[in-house]
């Protein structure tokens, strides 16, 4: 982890947390925030201690029975717009946050993370209002009858666990449902992407959010922040994107309690090429798949699955796009490729290329670190990354790298096709390249994930369920699915 801890009191700025309204920086420790295109410092981050998140939930809990409880639907959707409105009022303060936290091309948060951001708040605005429950009578032996319906009540205080590759698209798709349904949140932003969390902070008090609806506590995970709120016993709910292993943790935690989760991990995904496939839209989709965010989308695809009577032309043509990505100042509109996250992860990812050549991988493109002049030397760059001829015990195929790399691999038959995609402990999402509806449909249904694209990619209609099979997850996140977990239903039994 390249974010060393320092004594808050020794430097500034420092970036606070939030909690009841109010920005507090906890005394004690701060920890460094750094760009990492440059390696430059962007700011201190005050760690919360077990004390500053008590505090959070315990302002979480208050803002359960106060105005925000007794509010109806209409209110708090018509508050949740002037969120989405003030996110997209502060525009370029959140696009240059969220730039210069995670690395990625301004031209690229400025299409997805931030206007993805804000609409999540007016998607789920809308979708509380049409969310209906169940009605049944039934017969009693009086002959009268009884009426059943359902209610749905808030969960509760719902503890929120960002991942750092979309930083404020990821969190706000939780926060918004959350909020729609009437709880209240503490969100532990990823240390590594912090910014936007705690901006989103001043807007909701700006729309009218009351006090310790949305709290914000900084820190890292074990003995930490994370480790505080996941364990904490007035969290009712824990919401998490990011790696298999902290999900594991975080259910154990979780388990204390018997409180539910909803976890979306890692992936390992496949992209199934087909001979008639529309070859100009597979090789640009499975680019977009393979190098967007460098790679680090939990969406992205590592595995390439090519019909081979296309190999050939399909690996020439993905390295001659691949070969014109542009790495460099992420606010250069040139810019189409960022750098990873952190020197650590580039540590990661640059172990995968290594094994990749010791196994004997055809190295077909990239395989290193880019050659970048002044402040750029610095920063968390790798090379894009195509491979070919390795076998598929290997972890280069077995493990998720979260790089901008894919092994791709020649197939016969559609059997094997589909057989080659399932052979993962992961089961995410694929990507199914084919002009054939009848395979498209029938492949579709024999993948094991829980999204498949069929002659697209990262296409996204928020009212459908989005989730993992296998270790990739538990629980769906989208339109019903996602009121589903951030509400709890009760049945009112009425004798007529």
């Amino acid at each position: 982890m390249n974010k060393a801890v320092t004594n808050v009191e020794t430097a500034s700025p420092c970036l606070a947390n939030f909690i009841d309204g109010r920005f507090v920086t906890v005394g004690g420790k701060s920890f460094e925030n750094r760009n990492p295109a440059t390696g430059e410092l962007i700011n201190l981050v005050s760690e919360a201690d077990a004390v500053a998140v008590d505090d959070a939930v315990r302002a979480a809990r208050r803002a359960l029975k106060g105005p925000w409880g007794r509010m109806s639907e209409q209110e708090r959707s018509a508050i949740l717009r002037k969120v989405a409105d003030g996110i997209m009022k502060r525009f370029d303060e959140f696009l240059k946050a969220e730039v210069l936290d995670t690395g990625k091309p301004a031209s690229l948060a400025s299409h997805i993370d931030i206007p993805r951001g804000a609409a999540n708040f007016n998607i789920f605005a809308d979708q509380v209002l049409t969310l209906s429950t169940e009605t049944f009578r039934m017969a009693t032996p009086d002959g009268a009858g009884a009426l059943n319906y359902a209610i749905r009540v808030p969960r509760g205080v719902i503890g929120v666990v960002c991942p750092w590759n979309l930083p404020l698209l990821l969190m706000t798709w939780k926060v918004a449902p959350a909020l729609a349904c009437g709880n209240t949140v503490v969100v532990k932003p990823s240390e590594e992407t912090p910014t936007t969390a705690a901006l989103l902070g001043e807007v909701m008090n700006e729309a009218g959010v009351p006090p310790g609806v949305y709290n914000v506590v900084h820190g890292f995970g074990p003995n930490s922040a994370g480790e505080f709120l996941t364990r904490h016993p007035g969290v009712d709910g824990v919401t998490f994107t990011g790696e298999t292993a902290t999900g594991t943790a975080i259910m154990k935690a979780a388990a204390d309690g018997v409180r539910p989760v909803s976890l979306e991990l890692g992936g390992k995904n496949a992209a199934v090429v087909f001979a008639d496939c529309n070859l100009d839209k597979a090789i640009e989709g499975t680019m977009r798949s393979v190098f967007a965010n460098c790679g680090q989308v939990c969406l992205g695809t590592e595995r390439v699955y090519v019909e081979r009577p296309i190999f050939d032309v399909f690996v020439e043509r993905l390295k001659a796009t691949a070969a014109g990505l542009k790495m460099g100042d992420p606010f250069d509109k040139a810019t189409t490729m960022g750098p990873l996250i952190s020197q650590e992860h580039r540590k990661k990812v640059l172990s995968y290329y290594d094994k990749a050549k010791a196994e004997g991988a055809t190295l077909v493109l990239g395989g290193g670190v880019p050659d970048l002049s002044g402040s750029y030397a610095k920063g968390s760059f790798v090379q894009p990354t195509i491979w070919t001829g390795l076998k598929e015990t290997s972890p280069v195929i077995r493990e998720e790298i979260f790089g901008p790399c894919c092994h791709i691999q020649p197939f016969d038959s559609e059997d094997e096709a589909v057989t080659l995609a399932n052979d993962s402990p992961y089961g995410l999402a694929t990507s199914i390249w084919t002009e054939n509806l009848t395979r498209a449909h029938r492949v579709a249904a024999q993948i094991d994930v829980g999204i498949t694209w069929v002659n697209s990619w990262f296409l996204r209609d928020l009212r459908t369920p989005f989730g993992g099979s296998k270790q990739s997850g538990i629980g769906r996140e989208g339109g019903v699915h996602s009121m589903e977990f951030y509400t709890e239903l009760r049945n009112v039994c009425i004798k007529l």
